[in-house]
């Protein structure tokens, strides 16, 4: 099937480019708003990214300020995983999980952590496109499978981030009954 090999050659070769190959040079916002769309792997689908959006991110506290109006390496590392992750969970999920993994990483390794599972993942469901394409000749049963499958994961994917939240609040708590004490 035609429209599946195009679908999975996508899904196998396109990726967002890795840390060391972001422009090293800071950006406005419009060149921003025209980079960006290079960083999403899509099928038959623009990305809807604006300044307006990108700005709720920094007030969210999933981007830091601009440098000026300038944007950085950094911005454009987080605007991808950011694009990428809001098609799944809220912008404040997002800040929790994010906020949560820039304590354990820097930039650049968040990103190519980002880059090793979002490169991983996709393989796998290309993988599962052609097996399931050889053995289920019915496309509704396809996607049927895959949209209960990411029902499961986005579950799951939920309560851990609200675990997450409640982790974070309680020693959020805790230091400000030590710093109370003092």
């Amino acid at each position: 099937m035609e429209e599946l090999t195009a679908l999975k050659e996508i899904l196998n070769y396109e990726r967002p480019i890795d840390w060391d190959s972001l422009p090293d040079i800071e950006l406005y916002m419009d060149q921003v708003l025209t980079y960006m769309p290079r960083q999403q792997v899509a099928y038959n689908q623009e990305m809807h990214l604006t300044s307006s959006m990108i700005n709720n991110y920094i007030k969210e506290g999933l981007l830091s300020r601009a440098n000026g109006k300038k944007y950085s390496r950094e911005h454009l590392a987080y605007l991808t995983i950011v694009c990428v992750l809001k098609q799944v969970l809220t912008v404040k999920d997002i800040a929790v999980l994010l906020n949560q993994e820039s304590l354990k990483k820097e930039t650049p390794d968040l990103y190519r952590t980002f880059n090793e599972t979002l490169d991983f993942t996709l393989s796998q469901t290309a993988e599962y496109l052609s097996e399931s394409a050889e053995a289920v000749k019915d496309l509704s049963q396809i996607a049927l499978n895959m949209a209960i499958a990411s029902y499961a994961n986005k579950l799951a994917c939920e309560r851990i981030i609200d675990i997450i939240r409640q982790e974070t609040e309680e020693v959020s708590d805790s230091d400000k009954k030590d710093k109370s004490k003092k």
